[in-house]
């Protein structure tokens, strides 16, 4: 697969602010970056009151002796399109593009994303500074990526104003048709909610009491369309203006706001800002299930780390800085699964505003700082992985089932318990696997999962018959499915399915659900395996002689009834959990992975990760140890005997022992004839 970019290698650089600095700086700047091995280098993302100072009058010569600065240098580009934070000038001609919340409040200018995604006067706004870009740049030698906006729906995902009203109308007239069509959708039936005509239909502002439970889950899935259709416009015009050069905008790993499957459809490959926590000690897994996700939006395909911290963020109530090694070893885990390159924010840390505690590849201290002399011995090392670019992750063995609209009908209101989230529903699952270094893909379920030996669902509270269809077949062909509770409870338009949960996968799990027994804040309930339940429970009936009760409550007032069913179904099996075992989800996963023939990249022991990537250039397997002690890794197959670690040039056999936060990349060349996948 070829690279992301026209910039062989692996990327690697960050966000660059110039405007923050006077331009005797830049040069400096150009020459560090040279020292560092940065390849590329974002820039203009909140650049527009300094590019567009009017209606009509434009600034671009700073901004092409800084282009040319940087190309002179050997430093490509991944020109932003501007338009995260319109300027002073525009809101005050145009005060209805400031956003309105659901109380009535509208947001105010002095921070950066204050628009309502609907406002006319902000797209046409917008438009016209990316194709003002676009026809000035599109064939400027240092440009090798469009960077489009900056990180949608950071702080404002919805907008309540008037104008957002009349899209929403308009979008639900797309969807329905007739008013009739959209009653029956909402159940309008309840509490006298009747409509006689689009124009009674607001947005769901803040009410009396709960607002009509589908009218906010179609307004999630308006405010996800409503920012796509921005993200479209832009990137309609670069194609039109700059054919040739990819664009990508800057996702923010699994946001529950949008819906990336289908924003990732309009990228030419994905990229992602990624923070995770030096304080939570979980969080190098939490950051590997989001690189996942990342890697399977586009079907497995490279993807880029746009941003990370170098070390602390200034966002948290609580900043931790990254400690010595971290940087290195999270970077790596990016680059393990599925990233051609490691992107900061941001190159010099600012001297104002409201990021300026935020940590750079160039802190204030300068080249005297121990970030910076990181940030140099990690850009030597990067430049050592160059054959890892375009190569993909190994073949997984196990899909992930996530859905956005299942998602936010899960959170809605009013729910036998406001505790069920889907991250933490999914976190314990995803760890079972990363603990046994299993490589998985997250797929939708619309998606055919054909090929997969194990498919898990640790939530499909929304499930649509047609999707429960698919699953039922991969099943009856030999699949394997492990299903969590709470699942295949309502249909697309969030009704309750006929007969109640699990719905259409009830003959699948061979399982109905009679009611839902959620567990109190701060009880668990033991299971007679052992394992213990957290959060959530139902009382399950078992259906037929072919359902097996594989675990039961031991105490409360379920005790002795079914808390973990296996059912064959055709040629295959299907789990289902009818509790949140939180860590005890492993007892389940274990056996139903083995019956699946699934098998891991490499046993590890606890704290080590390991992913491989094929590529024209060879197979590299990545062994990363999260432990503050050394860890011993026997390595088996042919890992074991003609492997080099790329990292250190050492030839490795038999096993590795790493040091606390050490790492190593092994390569095996491809066989003769061999060009990889």
């Amino acid at each position: 697969m070829k690279n992301l970019t026209r910039v062989p290698g692996i990327l690697h650089g960050g966000d660059y602010n110039p405007e923050q600095w006077p331009e005797h700086v830049w040069a400096e700047d150009a020459r560090l970056m040279r020292e560092a091995g940065v390849t590329m280098v974002t820039v203009g993302v909140f650049s527009w009151a300094r590019l567009q100072t009017g209606p009509d009058t434009w600034d671009f010569g700073w901004f092409d002796r800084l282009l040319d600065l940087l190309h002179a240098h050997g430093i490509a580009v991944d020109l932003a399109t501007a338009t995260a934070s319109p300027p002073a000038w525009l809101i005050r001609a145009h005060p209805g593009i400031l956003p309105v919340t659901a109380d009535g409040v509208r947001l105010e200018f002095g921070s950066r994303q204050h628009y309502c995604p609907s406002s006319p006067d902000y797209r046409a706004a917008a438009l016209r500074l990316t194709r003002t870009l676009a026809e000035r740049y599109a064939h400027h030698p240092a440009l090798a990526l469009w960077h489009i906006h900056n990180e949608y729906g950071d702080h404002v995902t919805e907008c309540f104003c008037a104008r957002s009203a009349a899209h929403f109308r308009t979008w639900l007239t797309e969807r329905y048709g007739t008013v009739d069509a959209l009653n029956h959708a909402w159940g309008t039936a309840f509490w006298s909610q009747h409509y006689t005509a689009y124009e009674e239909i607001e947005p769901p502002r803040t009410a009396p009491g709960p607002v009509n439970p589908t009218q906010l889950l179609d307004w999630r899935r308006f405010c996800s369309d409503a920012l796509l259709e921005c993200h479209r416009a832009e990137r309609e015009a670069l194609r039109e203006l700059s054919p040739g050069t990819p664009a990508t905008t800057n996702f923010m790993s699994m946001f529950k706001a949008l819906d990336y499957w289908e924003w990732a459809r309009h990228e030419d490959f994905v990229s992602d800002d990624a923070y995770p926590d030096p304080a939570d000690p979980h969080a190098h897994v939490n950051a590997a299930l989001n690189y996942d996700l990342m890697r399977s939006l586009k079907g497995g395909r490279p993807w880029l780390l746009l941003e990370q911290a170098p070390s602390a963020v200034s966002w948290r109530p609580v900043n931790v800085p990254k400690r010595p090694g971290l940087q290195r070893l999270w970077s790596l885990q990016a680059l393990a699964r599925g990233a051609d390159g490691i992107m900061y924010f941001q190159w010099r840390a600012s001297r104002a505003g409201a990021e300026k505690y935020h940590s750079a590849m160039l802190p204030h201290r300068g080249t005297a700082s121990r970030g910076w002399r990181e940030t140099v011995r990690f850009g030597t090392e990067l430049a050592r992985l160059g054959s890892v670019a375009g190569a993909t992750t190994t073949t997984a063995d196990v899909a992930v089932l996530l859905d956005w609209d299942s998602w936010w009908a899960l959170e809605a209101e009013d729910h036998p318990s406001a505790r069920m989230r889907w991250r933490d529903l999914l976190r314990p699952w995803y760890a079972a696997l990363h603990t046994r270094a299993v490589t998985v893909d997250f797929v939708p379920p619309h998606a055919d999962p054909t090929g997969y030996r194990a498919v898990l669902a640790p939530n499909l509270h929304l499930l649509r018959p047609e999707d429960a269809a698919r699953i039922t077949a991969y099943v009856h062909g030999g699949g394997h499915f492990v299903c969590g509770p709470f699942s295949g409870v309502v249909d697309g338009h969030d009704h309750i399915h006929d007969g109640g949960a699990p719905g259409p996968l009830r003959e699948l799990l061979g399982v109905s659900v009679d009611e839902f027994w959620p567990i109190p804040d701060g009880t668990t309930v033991p299971l007679a395996s052992g394992a213990r339940a957290t959060l959530w429970s139902e009382w399950i009936e078992p259906e037929g002689p072919d359902t097996e009760v594989m675990d039961t409550y031991a105490s409360g007032e379920l005790t002795g009834r079914p808390a973990v069913t296996r059912h064959r179904h055709g040629s295959g099996t299907a789990w289902y959990t009818g509790a949140h075992l939180g860590d005890s989800i492993a007892t389940v996963l274990g056996p139903a992975l083995r019956a699946a023939g699934v098998r891991p990249v490499l046993d590890v022991p606890e704290g080590v990760e390991a992913t491989v990537r094929t590529g024209e250039h060879g197979s590299h397997l990545f062994v990363l140890n999260h432990l503050d002690r050394t860890t011993h890794t026997p390595l088996t197959g042919p890992w074991a005997t003609g492997a080099t670690d790329l990292l250190t040039g050492k030839a490795v056999h038999d096993h590795l022992d790493l040091g606390p936060l050490g790492a190593a990349v092994l390569r095996l060349p491809p066989h003769p004839g061999e060009t990889g996948k």
